[in-house]
């Protein structure tokens, strides 16, 4: 094109190649597009930056609250890209965000849920740390919106220590810095990507995460509230089936953390210390030595007969008190719950997280 002389030319390319595009899938997201949008004409970076969008068959007015954003953000410098589809039925939220990916440019990926809102300084700030880490996923800090809902969730999100972050991704809460805060390069995103495409029901963020761990990717939090996190109950994450989150997080214990470990302990001779020993292979139940537990009821029993086993006799595990017991231990205790408690006990045995110990809860 050569209208607009050379300075066009390096304009038009400067377009073509964002430094950063915002990832967003939008699938019936009318109450909440125009704060989420709003937030991104809000940002203070002052790079390039591209949205990218893709519309996964929403039948609210979603579609016309995009256009009307597009506008405002093309007219402040914000090149926006519009995709999607309007069959009967969506196709999901992994679909929607490999789709936005494929259809952007940006040498950065933010991600972004269409149901929050970004704090101004939240692509400034995570770029910076992306820049200084290609292979990490950057998260942040949240606030919650109810404050109220998930306390226990979002003290964890917040407060986990960077080693933490490496440590602690084999429990029930999933990735350690959640989906709708990740920002990472291009580069590495398609090195581990990209999304499962399974639809309701997978948890595509999980096994991402996943895979990310695999190839050796690190995990580091900018230490600032950068997103209000919206709970409500119709959010994709409650379809998910617990079983099938489960047995994702047995296999990625199995294959990660237990390899390195000759034997070791449960923690909890309860409900879910038993079904993590039911749900484990048999050689890895083999390597279990003990189940520990404060309850002296369970301790009095002595041991746990694993009655479905093949093997005879049938495997008899001693339920040992927790200070009897020796480390590593795979703790299936819940944390946060017990008033201190069983932090109290585990802090008191002078273990190191992550080598003595981990969290499976």
């Amino acid at each position: 094109d050569e209208r607009g002389g050379v300075g066009g030319a390096s304009e038009e390319l400067q377009a073509m190649q964002a430094h950063v595009s915002i990832i967003l899938p939008v699938h019936n997201a009318e109450p909440w597009l125009d704060e989420c949008l709003r937030s991104v004409l809000q940002q203070d970076f002052e790079g390039t930056m591209e949205l990218s969008v893709f519309n996964d068959a929403s039948k609210d007015k979603s579609g016309a609250i995009i256009e009307k954003w597009r506008v405002k953000l093309e007219d402040s410098g914000v090149h926006v890209i519009i995709g999607g589809h309007d069959s009967p039925s969506p196709r999901g939220v992994g679909y929607s965000k490999n789709q936005a990916v494929a259809q952007s440019s940006g040498s950065y990926l933010c991600f972004l849920d269409s149901d929050d809102v970004m704090m101004p300084q939240r692509v400034r700030l995570q770029h910076q740390a992306a820049v200084q880490h290609p292979s990490s996923i950057v998260g942040c800090q949240v606030r919650r919106d109810p404050p109220n809902s998930t306390e226990r969730y979002t003290r964890w999100i917040n407060q986990l220590t960077p080693e933490q972050l490496l440590t602690q991704v084999f429990t029930a809460n999933g990735p350690t810095v959640i989906m709708p805060t990740w920002f990472c390069s291009r580069a590495w995103f398609s090195h581990v990507g990209p999304f499962d495409e399974g639809g309701q029901g997978v948890p595509e963020d999980l096994l991402f995460f996943y895979e990310h761990l695999r190839k050796g990717g690190g995990v580091i939090r900018v230490d600032q509230s950068l997103l209000l996190y919206r709970y409500h109950p119709r959010a994709a994450t409650h379809s998910v089936l617990e079983t099938t989150v489960w047995t994702h997080r047995v296999r990625f214990l199995e294959e990660q953390a237990l390899p390195r470990w000759a034997a070791f302990t449960i923690w909890n001779a309860g409900k879910q210390g038993r079904r993590l020993y039911r749900s484990l292979t048999a050689a890895s139940q083999r390597k279990v030595v003990a189940f520990c537990d404060v309850d002296e009821n369970k301790i009095r029993k002595g041991f746990y007969c694993h009655e479905d086993s093949q093997e005879r006799p049938k495997p008899r595990i001693p339920i040992l008190h927790f200070r009897a017991a020796r480390p590593p231990f795979v703790i299936c205790v819940k944390l946060d719950l017990t008033g201190g408690a069983f932090e109290d006990n585990l802090r008191s045995l002078h273990l190191q997280e992550g080598q003595d110990f981990l969290h499976f809860s």
